[in-house]
């Protein structure tokens, strides 16, 4: 299992710092979170940070668009290369059109769902993407406890996409106490913020993650 790195839980004057100091061994992906503060209240980085970002660092770009209209916004990340962008399938009317436009910039194409989202909102759309990405909080508030029901979810998720070459991503609540359970279940990419960029000891915790991964923390 891999881990995707969400900076919006670094220090943003420290970023110059911190990510060309992030181990590429143990940091698989950068996770930027757009946020619109329409279809998220909150708003966070746009194609112009995400740019800097890129130059800051070789590990490749996650894109998670949290936004209204994905429509308008994707474009403005080919430039980019990320390796995914992913769209909120609340937020469009035109998701195989726009999967498709991904795709044809030779960029992984993922979908993700909030949490009181149906997988069923999905199904028709696993022929075109490389990725389902099941939000385990409600997006757009940072530091959030893992939602109840979201192993299930994911379980079912798991089974939903069979064998389709489709990875399937978390994001949020992600620490050692459950990152175990995550890798059982069979998630291939794992979304951690607070837990990779607390204490500013990130390569530390990112090696604590991936040892977690094998060994449950988890109290019972």
């Amino acid at each position: 299992m891999k881990l995707s790195a969400s900076v919006l839980a670094a220090p943003i004057t420290g970023l110059e710092r911190i990510l060309p100091e992030l181990n590429p061994s143990l940091v698989d992906y950068i996770h930027i979170d757009v946020m619109d503060g329409n279809f998220v209240p909150q708003i966070s980085f746009g194609e112009s940070i995400t740019k800097e970002i890129s130059h800051l660092t070789k590990i490749p770009l996650d894109v998670h668009l949290m936004v209204n209209t994905p429509e308008k916004e994707v474009p403005k990340y080919f430039s980019l290369r990320p390796e995914f962008i992913t769209f909120h399938i609340e937020t469009t009317d035109f998701s195989v059109r726009l999967a498709e436009q991904i795709r044809s910039q030779e960029i992984k194409v993922g979908v993700s769902l909030n949490p009181a989202t149906p997988l069923s909102s999905i199904q028709y759309l696993l022929d075109y993407v490389d990725l389902v990405l099941i939000m385990t909080v409600d997006p757009g508030f940072y530091g959030q406890s893992f939602v109840k029901g979201g192993f299930k979810k994911i379980a079912e998720a798991k089974e939903m996409i069979g064998t389709r070459n489709i990875l399937l991503e978390v994001d949020g609540g992600v620490g050692l106490n459950n990152i175990h359970k995550l890798n059982e279940l069979g998630v291939d990419i794992c979304v951690a913020g607070s837990a990779i960029f607390k204490n500013g000891e990130p390569n530390q915790n990112a090696k604590n993650l991936k040892k977690a991964m094998e060994v449950s923390f988890q109290v019972t």
